[in-house]
């Protein structure tokens, strides 16, 4: 039986002609896994993960939960079929689990006893529920869910005669924030706190003011109250990042505000002793780049302090252990994701690294972790050749990878080598750093075309994790060149802010150094470079193009073209402006076109095309219709790509991921034997 069974794999990876395909296809993405959520049972001896995987029919992410003990044994599916299981938790004493599906039509939440596989559905919410989250002695779920708010009409339409067709009434807008990427535009509806007993029965709502409550609920460890944050204040659309810490009473639904400073606050968590919240925020300063740090403060909100205000760099994640004595948390440091924790005293220590893995698409930073009661840990592994595994750990014993969901594609098929390289900018002497993609066989007495491929944000980073979309590239004969410019994320705050007010400007340089960094190693062919990138890395390729014609082809990505448009046109006019400009485009309109990429449309001569998500509000698609109006009355060769029905996130369906490198790589290939000039 185990030779038949190999026979028929090896007849599967076996083209007609008899030959083992070795390297990626872009189809190859619908059988692409990756673990995400691993949750430790609170005795440490058993986690609970997601695997994730890609329906080929139907173009859908789906998701099932997996159960496995912390030594790798019993390795066994806790829910099957083509629907989207997650968001899992342990009960208190760990001998139940609550999840989220949408397997009868709506996503609900479902409890179900490991031991036995016994079921219950604990809900029938008409809306999804988020955030959900147990109270310490298991009898309640908290969560949040949207409530839709009738509004009078604004005016009242004469009786239409019966039987008649009029179209459908007026649309009124009246909230700055109108439209969101991702889910279109904005109803009247606002999130607010549920309660549901364990047993499942009819939720009771404790929040109806009219803004988005309960952001990362926890619970006291009493039962009685609820902490969670969100933006109370009247000129919360002005102001969108000055959020607050908020305490709700269970009892009587009374909310009051425990944090008061101009900044976000957020990410409340409970000490174990009740005594304590742990929290995330800063002082806003306006900056572009801006770190969240850690405070502790007393259950009423006073006594405040901050443990890792001597960090440089943004923390996120944050649990209690269980002796209350430390917290841990994951951050970013040089392109790499890490898990630490620091004691009350501000003292930190590094325990994991190389968290990651759950982005598909590109190597942006990800993952996820959970640490038992007794200080055993369960997290998200990933390096540039296998996408997110399951690992476990603790202190004084090495870390494990017990998964390998990849093994059956990855047996047959190799995968890109990635090697790290630092350079110095041409602008000023910065080190920067990089990764750079090698095709599978790579020879280095060859000569190979290379793409710089540039990453969004601007505030995010790369990193030395798994990327479909760079390895389709390497496989399909290209060297591949990501990095981590001036502005990125991981560095500092002062090497995050060298674009504050200044973007783009001397990223270009970085990047461009980059490329001439590889070119130095001998093995590319500098008459054969081509350049891409999506948001910001949108905005980087159109100015590079706008800069230098050294490049054969470009793909510009979901750009942003003409920030005056942009800032008054994309999901959150209130941030933009203030943050990425610090003033109104009408007050200052050079400043705006200076840094617009359309100011040097005039310079282009690189055949570009555009790649933009028919339903992008983050960056509209208004954006990519001006770039390809300005190339075309430029004389330049260009196509727009539109993606119907795709929002900013172009990779949330697989065959818009898969679109998407095809169509980049085919316009590089047309343009591979043509002189620009």
């Amino acid at each position: 039986m185990k030779l038949l069974s190999l026979l028929c794999c090896c007849l599967a990876c076996t083209s007609l002609s008899g030959q083992v395909e070795t390297t990626l296809n872009p189809m190859d993405i619908f059988d692409l896994e990756f673990i995400s959520n691993p949750q430790i049972s609170p005795d440490g001896n058993t986690i609970v993960y997601s695997r994730n995987y890609s329906d080929v029919m139907t173009d859908r992410n789906l998701s099932n939960l997996w159960l496995i003990d912390f030594d790798g044994k019993n390795n066994r599916p806790l829910t099957t079929g083509k629907f989207a299981h997650g968001s899992a938790m342990w009960s208190p004493h760990g001998d139940e689990i609550y999840y989220v599906s949408n397997k009868d039509g709506s996503s609900q939440i479902y409890r179900v006893n490991p031991a036995n596989s016994v079921e219950v559905k604990v809900t029938n919410l008409q809306k999804s529920p988020g955030g959900m989250t147990l109270s310490p002695d298991g009898q309640w779920i908290a969560f949040t869910m949207s409530v839709a708010y009738d509004k009078k009409p604004f005016a009242k339409m004469p009786q239409k005669p019966e039987g008649a067709e009029w179209n459908k009434p007026p649309v009124v807008v009246d909230k700055m924030q109108y439209r969101r990427d991702g889910s279109g535009y904005v109803p009247d509806t606002y999130r607010q706190v549920f309660i549901v007993t364990s047993d499942g029965g009819t939720p009771i709502q404790l929040t109806y003011d009219e803004y988005n409550q309960g952001a990362s609920l926890s619970w006291s460890a009493d039962g009685k109250h609820l902490f969670y944050s969100a933006n109370p204040h009247d000129d919360r659309d002005l102001k969108p990042n000055n959020s607050e810490i908020m305490r709700l009473t269970i009892e009587n639904g009374a909310v009051t505000e425990i944090t008061d400073r101009f900044g976000p606050d957020g990410s409340p968590r409970v000490s174990p002793d009740g005594k304590q919240i742990a929290y995330l925020g800063y002082d806003d300063e306006m900056l572009g780049y801006q770190q969240a740090r850690l405070y502790v403060m007393d259950i009423d909100g006073g006594n405040g302090s901050c443990l890792s205000c001597d960090l440089d760099y943004s923390l996120g994640s944050i649990n209690w252990s269980a002796d209350g004595k430390s917290i841990y948390y994951q951050y970013d440091l040089k392109g790499n994701t890490y898990l630490a924790s620091i004691d009350l005293g501000g003292a930190s220590k590094n325990l994991v690294k190389n968290i990651g893995g759950t982005t598909v698409g590109r190597p942006y930073s990800s993952g996820s972790y959970s640490v038992s009661d007794n200080g055993r840990w369960a997290y998200t592994f990933s390096e540039p050749t296998r996408l997110a595994e399951l690992a476990v750990g603790s202190d004084g014993q090495e870390d494990r990878v017990l998964s390998n969901v990849n093994d059956d594609l990855f047996h047959f098929k190799q995968a890109g080598a990635v090697e790290e390289i630092w350079y110095k900018s041409s602008a000023d002497g910065l080190d920067v750093q990089g990764w750079i993609c090698k095709p599978p066989n790579f020879d280095p007495s060859k000569k190979y075309p290379l793409i710089l491929e540039i990453h969004g944000g601007p505030f995010a980073n790369y990193g030395d994790r798994f990327s479909a979309e760079i390895q389709l590239y390497a496989a399909a004969g290209y060297v591949v060149l990501y990095t981590n410019p001036r502005g990125s994320s991981s560095y500092g705050k002062e090497f995050g802010n060298l674009i504050h007010h200044n973007y783009p400007s001397q990223d270009y340089d970085d990047l461009i150094s980059g490329v001439d960094a590889v070119i130095e190693k001998g093995y590319v062919d500098a008459d054969r470079l081509y350049v891409t990138g999506g948001s910001g890395g949108g905005v980087l390729t159109s100015w590079i193009v706008g800069k230098t014609d050294r490049f054969k082809a470009a793909v510009v990505a979901k750009p942003v073209i003409n920030w005056y448009s942009f800032v008054l046109y994309a999901d959150n006019p209130g941030f933009f402006a203030q943050y990425w400009f610090g003033e109104m485009p009408w007050e200052n309109p050079e400043a705006y076109m200076k840094r617009s990429p359309i100011s040097l449309v005039g310079n282009v001569t690189t055949p570009t095309m555009l790649l933009t998500g028919e339903s992008d509000f983050r960056t509209p698609i208004a954006e990519t219709e001006q770039y390809y109006a300005a190339l075309k009355l430029n004389g330049v060769e260009t196509q727009m790509v539109r993606i119907p029905g795709s929002g900013h996130g172009i990779a949330n369906r697989p065959s818009n991921l898969i679109a998407k490198v095809v169509y980049i790589l085919e316009w590089f290939e047309r343009y591979k034997s043509i002189d620009n000039g």
